[in-house]
């Protein structure tokens, strides 16, 4: 049997604290070994209980979860943070990456993809919410956050890159495949590879490495 990844979440917002820690109980893969309502409560729990992965929300009392995550990384390195955010916080989303958190979420994320976030940041990934906006992916490849995974210049066909700038603006594999004349199945077999090569694992992901290498413009996100 696989080891359990230990979990701590944090959030000041009792009801979605505890519907998100009755979710994880029940994952056979996932330990929910503490609960905090703000940051300072996060840090004490930390002192004694072990985790891999912190949840945190942005915005708490008394600390919230950039200062708190500046501090569990200092004293904790190995710590995987994932921040818990609202639509309207992209400033705090990039302090937050910057601070050195592995990924985020907005709050009203689905099952699947909260449980997507927590296996990709377990193994060493960054995750990008899904619904992450043309302005955050702008923000975060001006912003100084970097992930440093690339060792070697990854470079891409003129298909691919065709194809990368369809798939930053939303188009389906059937769409592309309809502007550009390829099969469905081509285009997903294309989508593949370019995933594989950028090391991301959603569209959110494709869009922040295009504008960060210089595939896309924001103005083609438009």
């Amino acid at each position: 049997m696989e080891q359990q990844i230990r979990l701590m979440i944090a959030d000041d917002h009792e009801i979605f604290r505890d519907g998100l820690a009755l979710m994880l109980s029940r994952q056979k893969d996932i330990r929910l070994v503490g609960q905090a309502s703000d940051g300072r409560e996060l840090l004490e729990l930390l002192e004694t209980t072990p985790a891999d992965i912190v949840m945190t929300d942005l915005k708490m009392p008394r600390m919230d979860g950039v200062a708190a995550t500046r501090i569990m990384l200092q004293k904790y390195p190995e710590l995987k943070i994932i921040a818990l955010s609202m639509f309207d916080e992209e400033d705090l989303i990039v302090e937050m990456l910057e601070a050195g958190a592995k990924g985020y979420l907005l709050k009203n994320a689905d099952k699947t993809e909260i449980l997507d976030a927590i296996a990709q940041v377990n193994d060493d990934h960054i995750f990008y919410c899904r619904q992450t906006s043309a302005k955050l992916a702008a923000m975060i490849v001006k912003s100084r956050f970097d992930p440093g995974r690339e060792k070697e210049k990854i470079t891409f066909t003129e298909r691919e890159k065709e194809i990368i700038k369809l798939i930053c603006q939303q188009c389906t594999a059937q769409q592309i495949g309809e502007k550009i004349f390829l099969s469905k199945r081509t285009v997903e077999g294309h989508r593949t590879r370019i995933l594989e090569k950028m090391n991301v694992k959603n569209t959110a992901g494709v869009v922040v490495f295009a504008l960060k290498h210089n595939l896309i413009k924001e103005e083609d996100l438009l």
